[in-house]
């Protein structure tokens, strides 16, 4: 398993098949193999880059916190470990924030950005409904499956049959971030914002977003499209927050499709 050491963490990453890379990067706590219902289809034509960010999966988990602009620094080591000058880039939810700041950062790293239910942080960022920012915050304090469970109305969409969602979670579960992990991962989104920069971005983007996110609203996902030039904006309806759970085929044929026409 290949591992870089980067700023005080070893962070776990690894890559699949052949073709344009494309670097995919995972949200708050989550593991890099919760891209499992997404990766395999990007293979057939595609050569994907996963990391586990810092706090997260198989990576370290050092003191925090982890500021947004630290983890993006880990994401372009990454690139730079596999040996790519320049990469298509997923991110989902925190995964959105590490990659606008690395693509905001480093632009002639980045071919196009993909921006999976995610926000641009400060003020300007439409706040979920007070029991979900509840929840957030008490996470870190909470056995972590127990935390898991409560988030479960958040991030799913009711349609959603339970075995699908228990299919995340038997991945997700040898993985659970250490609470104070996680702590570190959330200063690092709170103290973010990529809103008043949006407009110096000049690359093919794709903002998706489900719906019916409770955690991350679709406004978010609006105002970031609006902020960014060209940017292409596609809603999937009966989705959540964990959208590639909630509508597989639909996400699939959305990021496959734009990343065909880059």
């Amino acid at each position: 398993m290949p591992f870089i050491d980067h700023q005080g963490a070893r962070i776990y990453w690894d890559e699949r098949s052949v073709g344009e890379p494309v670097l995919l990067i995972m949200g708050l706590g989550y593991p890099s193999d919760m891209w499992w219902r997404t990766r395999p289809a990007l293979d057939a034509r595609y050569r994907t880059i996963v990391l586990d960010n810092r706090g997260a999966g198989r990576s370290d988990m050092p003191p925090g916190p982890y500021p947004i602009a630290l983890m993006a620094a880990d994401a372009l080591a990454v690139l730079d470990a596999a040996g790519v000058e320049s990469a298509h880039v997923f991110g989902i939810s925190m995964g959105g924030m590490i990659a606008q700041e690395l693509a905001l950062q480093n632009p002639k790293r980045v071919r196009s950005l993909i921006l999976g239910c995610t926000a641009a942080g400060g003020t300007t960022a439409v706040q979920a409904e007070p029991e979900v920012i509840q929840l957030l915050m008490n996470r870190g304090s909470m056995p972590a499956e127990q935390g898991a469970l409560a988030a479960i109305p958040f991030i799913y969409d009711p349609g959603t049959p339970r075995d699908r969602i228990d299919e995340d979670f038997a991945i997700r579960r040898p993985w659970f971030a250490r609470p104070e992990a996680y702590v570190a991962q959330l200063q690092g989104i709170l103290a973010w914002e990529s809103y008043s920069r949006l407009p110096q971005l000049n690359v093919p983007t794709l903002v998706i977003h489900g719906e019916t996110d409770r955690l991350v609203r679709l406004a978010n996902g609006e105002l970031i499209a609006a902020r960014i030039p060209g940017a292409k904006l596609v809603t999937l309806p009966n989705a959540s927050h964990i959208f590639p759970t909630d509508q597989t085929a639909a996400c699939n044929h959305a990021i496959m499709e734009f990343l065909a026409a880059c």
